[in-house]
């Protein structure tokens, strides 16, 4: 038998975790230094083709630097390179956030997020990214699934969606806003077109994985039909959760159906259940999830179910084309940015 396997296994697990730890923490270095290098170069282009007023000599200068960077370094100094580094100076002109940034996502990171346009929206990316520790290609797919735009906050006026990012940034606090979507995107269910709530429960189930996923950051299973016993009658949550970063237990009923209002009474029946019996003493009020194959906006505008700390929610199990699905999100928006619009001049006026 070889010495080294009888008698040093643990010393060579010890020095591979050196080795990859030093590794892992001089790739970060690296991106560091490159992403500042990658901002000091757009800021100097910047200056120079910002101070001249003709766009073909901006090109041309761009241009011109590409090929003799590419003679004297090789691969890596492109046109289309440089043009990332003048856009990433012109999205964070401040230092500062640049040298935070660089710190704790990569360049290919940046590359995906500095050509969006909306800061707030890009501001969520970024804060999200780093609490949820997202490798490029998830940050990528998350912006595919929109996830911005079916996020709770979004609906919200855009100074509360900086205030809930500032508390995120400052604490590592989020807000359930943040993780809250509406619609949840189910299509890795595979559901056929008829299907009742029974096989909808089973299939989350069974692609429970996936589901956490798309449920978003800190979430775990507790439970399925979770008995709720109140005098002599039983009640059944379908499902419940809890969730680290919001330190709440959150309970979800599934329906394939619409939503209806007397779910309200049903839901908040369960959180006060588990507010009572199962929420310790240092954690937050208990958070109800109704998803419903569609929704009745003036209902659910008029049961402010959010007093509640209820969330209802549109779930899909086939996607529309991307451009149906944007169009519908957006005007979801709109509205709510409206009325919350209309009820703070309502509030004013009286």
């Amino acid at each position: 038998m070889n010495m080294l396997q009888r008698d040093d296994s643990g010393l060579l697990a010890e020095i591979r975790g050196l080795i990859d730890s030093a590794r892992q923490r001089a790739a970060m270095a690296v991106n560091a230094e490159l992403t500042l290098l990658y901002w000091q170069i757009g800021q100097r282009i910047r200056h120079d083709v910002l101070n001249e007023q003709r766009a073909d000599y901006g090109a041309a200068v761009i241009a011109g630097l590409a090929t003799q960077l590419t003679a004297s370094y090789g691969r890596g100094w492109s046109e289309k390179q440089l043009r990332h580094c003048l856009r990433f100076a012109e999205t964070f002109p401040d230092e500062g956030i640049v040298s935070a940034l660089r710190r704790e996502l990569s360049w290919t990171h940046l590359k995906s997020l500095i050509y969006l346009d909306d800061p707030v929206k890009r501001d969520f990316y970024i804060e999200l990214c780093r609490l949820e520790r997202w490798s490029s290609r998830q940050l990528q797919e998350r912006m595919q699934s929109m996830l911005f735009e079916r996020s709770a906050i979004s609906r919200k006026p855009e100074e509360t969606i900086r205030d809930d990012l500032e508390i995120l940034r400052q604490q590592g606090q989020p807000s359930p806003d943040l993780l809250l979507k509406d619609p949840y995107l189910l299509d890795f269910l595979q559901l056929n077109d008829r299907y009742l709530e029974r096989d909808l429960e089973d299939a989350i189930l069974r692609e429970i994985e996936q589901f956490l996923l798309e449920l978003g950051a800190g979430f775990t299973f507790v439970a399925r039909q979770k008995r709720v016993q109140i005098d002599d009658d039983d009640f059944y949550i379908d499902l419940l959760f809890y969730n680290r970063k919001l330190k709440r237990l959150v309970a979800i009923d599934l329906k394939v159906g619409d939503f209806r209002a007397e779910y309200k009474g049903q839901m908040e029946l369960y959180l006060r259940w588990l507010a009572k019996h199962e929420q310790e003493a240092d954690e937050n009020p208990p958070l109800g999830i109704i998803l419903c194959a569609g929704k009745k906006r003036e209902q659910i505008e008029l049961l402010e179910l959010d007093r509640s700390g209820i969330h209802v929610a549109e779930y899909l199990t086939v996607l529309p084309p991307r451009e149906a699905l944007q169009a519908r999100l957006h005007e979801s928006i709109q509205r709510a940015r409206q009325r919350f619009l209309t009820d703070d001049r309502g509030a004013s006026s009286t």
